[in-house]
């Protein structure tokens, strides 16, 4: 059983206008079990999501591909005592390839495969409906229309209460918004890649979509504790990222070292300079920093009392202006997944 619920209040925000209120820092839980080298000790994570619940963290992000399925079982496990004083969104939209069932490598959107995946889910998390459920990717060989009706008729069966996207193009979003509303598009957004700001960011405010930057950390770039020196494991997915090659990183650096040099300025770190950044673009932006170590989760959440003024986003623009990042944000495979 979990210590007594000593419960932290951190400032709330809606997503969008859907109705979904959650903290404004949420914990993206992937890296628990999956994609940035060995999964964490189940029970170690399981005591890190309830320090975040007891600090005031109410949003929680996970996905049926995390592990795979391992992820869902650990968030579930570890906020059943939290029900009902908790948003969790999780995702659907893959599925194992042939003869491989752990390789979760096939974009697969039927409506027949999202109620399976909502069943699986379902009892994963150990709740009675989904709050927040994400197509997890665009999947070309499914109408949007057909995806977000199944979605709307799950929502009318009260087993998911929420649609959101991710990585989806605008008139995709668009489409999907006019069968189901929704409530959330998360996509990548941060210091180091901001694209959403073109077409994505005034979309969501015409239409009322929360958004919710994922690796808000540049994939823990921007909290300046790697450089071209730092290696990863075969099994860190940052291995086969582009931009994480040494090449890449050692020019990327001065985007780095011009974050921390603002950092010292404010008395913060780096980390919490790049959080409340998106935190200042807009209410309706929710990020979720993923970590398994207790005192990055409580550096994460103290970016919410980071206070920015005008002069000191005039100053973080100015001091990135003109610096290029270089190096794709995913591998070839996967950067054909997202933006349709």
């Amino acid at each position: 059983m979990p210590p007594p619920w000593k419960e932290t209040i951190m400032q709330q925000r809606e997503l969008g206008r859907s109705g979904l209120r959650v903290s404004a820092i949420g914990l993206g839980c992937m890296g628990m079990s999956w994609s940035y080298g060995p999964a964490g000790d189940k029970h170690e994570m399981i005591a890190l999501i309830r320090a975040a619940v007891e600090r005031g963290v109410t949003f929680f992000d996970t996905a049926e591909v995390y592990g795979p399925l391992l992820n869902e079982e650990l968030v579930g496990e570890a906020l059943e005592p939290f029900r009902g004083n908790v948003v969790i969104a999780t995702k659907f939209g893959f599925a194992p390839g042939e003869g491989d069932t752990n390789r979760w490598n096939t974009l697969n959107s039927r409506p027949e495969h999202i109620r399976e995946a909502v069943e699986g889910s379902l009892k994963r998390l150990r709740v009675d409906s989904i709050d927040l459920l994400y197509q997890h990717r665009v999947d070309p060989n499914v109408p949007i229309e057909d995806v977000a009706g199944a979605v709307k008729t799950l929502v009318d069966e009260g087993k998911v209460k929420h649609f959101g996207m991710s990585e989806a193009g605008v008139e995709t979003l668009r489409r999907a918004h006019a069968v189901q509303p929704v409530a959330a598009l998360q996509s990548e957004y941060s210091l180091w890649w901001r694209e959403p700001e073109r077409e994505i960011l005034p979309t969501c405010k015409e239409l009322g979509i929360g958004f919710v930057p994922f690796s808000p950390l540049g994939k823990g770039f921007l909290t300046g504790k790697i450089d071209a020196s730092t290696t990863f494991a075969r099994d860190d997915f940052r291995s086969v990222v582009p931009r994480f090659s040494a090449n890449a990183r050692s020019t990327n650096q001065q985007l780095v070292d011009r974050v921390v040099t603002l950092a010292g300025r404010k008395g913060v770190t780096p980390a919490r300079i790049a959080l409340a950044w998106l935190l200042a673009q807009s209410d309706w932006i929710v990020p979720i920093p993923g970590t398994t170590k207790l005192h990055r989760l409580e550096e994460n959440i103290g970016a919410a009392d980071v206070d920015l003024t005008a002069a000191d986003l005039a100053d973080i623009e100015q001091e990135l202006a003109g610096v290029d990042v270089v190096g794709e944000r995913y591998p070839a495979a996967l950067e054909a997944m997202t933006g349709r």
